[in-house]
């Protein structure tokens, strides 16, 4: 539908593939995006006879932006604010308008860096509608009451975690067993690989709490509190963001709420901390489980993307976008 409504035009096509990011992962979560909505973004570019690298970069951008749009937006979320979690109307209020600016300020850097390859001729708006199959049909049922359960859960100040797992299963277990498919498939098609790696990186959080490093960070960061609390959430905020591309957003985002946990942080603290551990794995393809998720989706297509071709637009679009949701969100 996208590429019939870009009438041809690859700008437009990546306006409406940005636009559909923006959906997808606020309903539904950036791992989301990285693994549904990229392989049809690939798929739909391709047989537009466009050059699919513009537009899938606008996935794995955007995953990364509107990931704190709502509470089940991203992981992470529930990593950093885990028992404190607001409730949905509580998050708007924070996050609305510092959603809207990173998500406005990512496009159009990410736009001009992308604008040479976006000069492409016409291309192709008639494309064949591939027909959805039962199991597909069952699926899209499934992912609209996913998002409808928790955003319910989330008003109602529910914790997501629970929620989310029992839907997950609850869902594939409906899919598979209406439509008569086998499990294996599905099995097959999960990325094990990942999986010891988010261990690894626990692991390695958890040694720092023993080691004593989360009590002097917490100390630290409360002596830049009382000192100055704008400038500690500017501070907070900026280094979520780098420790994200050193260690990933979740073990920092583990991070963070052993610290919030230690000491009541001021919520412009607490949320700038959220925003660079949310938006801050834009800079690099290691910052964020859905990044490294959008790679193994681009490999198995055989496209390749290098660390350093992404860190060059990463520095390019992160910076501003972050700097924009931190000023919103603190001032």
């Amino acid at each position: 539908m996208a590429v019939e409504h870009a009438r041809g035009s690859p700008q437009r096509l990546f306006l409406l593939i940005y636009a559909v990011g923006i959906l997808v992962t606020a309903l539904l979560s950036n791992d989301a995006t990285a693994i549904v909505l990229t392989p049809a973004v690939y798929a739909a570019t391709r047989a537009a006879g466009a050059k699919p690298l513009p537009y899938l970069f606008a996935c794995a951008f955007i995953a990364n932006a509107a990931s704190f749009v709502l509470p089940i937006s991203n992981p992470a979320n529930l990593v950093v604010f885990g028992e404190r979690m607001p409730h949905l109307f509580e998050w708007l209020r924070q996050f609305a308008l510092p959603s809207l600016a990173a998500i406005v300020v990512t496009f159009v850097v990410l736009r001009l860096t992308q604008r040479r390859a976006l000069a492409e001729g016409i291309i192709e708006s008639r494309v064949p509608h591939p027909k959805l199959g039962r199991g597909g049909r069952l699926t899209a049922v499934g992912i609209a009451a996913i998002g409808v359960v928790l955003l319910t859960a989330s008003a109602l100040d529910v914790p997501l975690g629970l929620p989310t797992f029992i839907c997950g299963v609850v869902t594939a277990a409906a899919v598979l067993v209406l439509s008569r498919q086998s499990p294996w498939p599905v099995i097959r098609g999960i990325s094990w690989s990942v999986l010891p790696l988010v261990a690894g990186l626990f692991v390695m959080v958890e040694a720092l709490m023993k080691t004593g490093a989360i009590d002097q960070l917490s100390a630290l960061l409360q002596a830049e509190i009382e000192r100055s609390p704008t400038q500690s959430a500017w501070g907070a905020g900026i280094a979520a963001a780098v420790a994200d591309n050193i260690a990933n957003n979740l073990p920092v985002g583990l991070v963070a709420s052993s610290v919030a946990a230690n000491d009541h942080l001021p919520p412009p603290v607490l949320s700038a901390i959220l925003i660079g551990v949310d938006l801050g794995p834009n800079l690099s393809v290691t910052g964020s489980l859905a990044t490294i998720l959008w790679l193994v989706v681009l490999r198995r297509e055989k496209i390749d993307v290098s660390a350093w071709r992404f860190l060059k637009i990463g520095l390019l679009v992160t910076p501003p976008a972050l700097l924009a949701a931190l000023a919103v969100a603190i001032w």
